[in-house]
């Protein structure tokens, strides 16, 4: 065969492989719906009764898979923390208390490390659940609840090295997370609380108050102003737009470049005109309260660069354009 021949065979062969690889972990993570039912929402209930943490514990792969699921938890409101039972074993038990619960996490459920510790943890007073393959288990035997993981096969050729359990295992415990955060109406202000450094938390986080343009810096006229005057605050202002207020500062309209390119293609004689002539009335506006995203959403919609920001009483306070939001990194 040729060189050429052998790079196409394998190649063949790799992507057969990672077919195969998805299909058996797919049957893994269907195969759990038919295993979980009122065990699993008792965990859910235990959980919720506590007043500590959920410690999550695994070794090995499932470790890793433990510690995934702990900062899941945590992030969606249910207070967490993985411990290595290893480390347990020499001082981390002091950070387990009867106020918390125990998620013990191993595919065989024989694991020394676990089952050296868990009864330790049982004299505490402190309840745990096992997320094994078999209720018969060391661990599901030391354990207060059982959490049925098992799989039919690795997706690993050998039908050794941990894949398609350990994707059992992590749907499991994001199913356990949306239940939690859905049981404690956590919302995605909560979860932009615990995520201000990213994305989300900016955009969910970020108000129109944070990123507007203030005082001096909005432009603004009194209906009765000339074209002139009107022309003169939009160019000193910068914002390729005017609001148009009354002496309360009410909003009565806007007055914007595209308002201009329009009149001028028009024909029209601008220069008897007042603001109040040629201001679009009721002009989209945004509260000051708003998010800021929701302001973006807003002009997405109507097709606009820039909007007018108002307070309950629809006062001028502020004006936002686009440049602004991506500046502040909300768009």
């Amino acid at each position: 065969m040729t060189d050429n021949a052998q790079q196409v065979s394998a190649t063949r062969r790799a992507i057969a492989l990672a077919h195969e690889t998805f299909d058996i972990e797919a049957a893994a993570v269907l195969g759990l719906k038919g295993r979980v039912g009122e065990s699993f929402g008792e965990v859910v209930r235990s959980i919720l009764a506590i007043r500590g943490r959920v410690v999550v514990m695994g070794m090995g792969k499932s470790g890793h898979i433990a510690r995934k699921i702990a900062a899941t938890l945590a992030s969606t409101g249910t207070p967490s923390m993985f411990v290595h039972p290893a480390e347990a074993s020499h001082g981390d038990l002091g950070m387990i208390t009867a106020a918390d619960l125990v998620l013990a996490i191993s595919n065989s459920g024989e694991s020394q490390e676990m089952a050296a510790i868990l009864p330790l943890v049982k004299r505490l007073g402190t309840p745990v659940v096992a997320m094994t393959s078999s209720s018969r288990s060391t661990m599901a035997q030391h354990a207060d609840l059982w959490l049925d993981a098992a799989v039919d096969k690795e997706a690993c050729p050998l039908n050794l090295a941990p894949t398609a359990s350990t994707t059992a295992q992590l749907a499991l415990g994001d199913a356990l997370a949306v239940a939690l955060l859905d049981a404690r109406g956590f919302r995605a202000e909560d979860f932009a609380r615990s995520h201000p450094g990213g994305a989300l938390g900016r955009k969910l986080l970020t108000h129109v108050r944070d990123v507007m343009r203030g005082g001096s810096a909005v432009p603004r006229v009194v209906p009765e102003a000339s074209f002139s005057v009107l022309m003169r605050e939009m160019s000193d202002k910068g914002l390729g737009a005017t609001a148009v207020v009354d002496a309360a500062d009410q909003v009565l309209g806007i007055f914007t470049d595209g308002d201009l390119r329009r009149l001028v293609e028009q024909g029209v004689d601008l220069r008897q005109r007042t603001a109040g002539d040629v201001m679009h009335r009721s002009p989209s506006t945004v509260n000051i309260d708003a998010l800021a995203v929701d302001a973006a959403e807003l002009m997405e919609r109507n097709r606009i660069t820039s909007v007018l920001v108002v307070d309950g009483q629809g006062r001028l306070c502020g004006a936002l354009n686009s440049n602004d939001l991506m500046r502040a990194k909300v768009i």
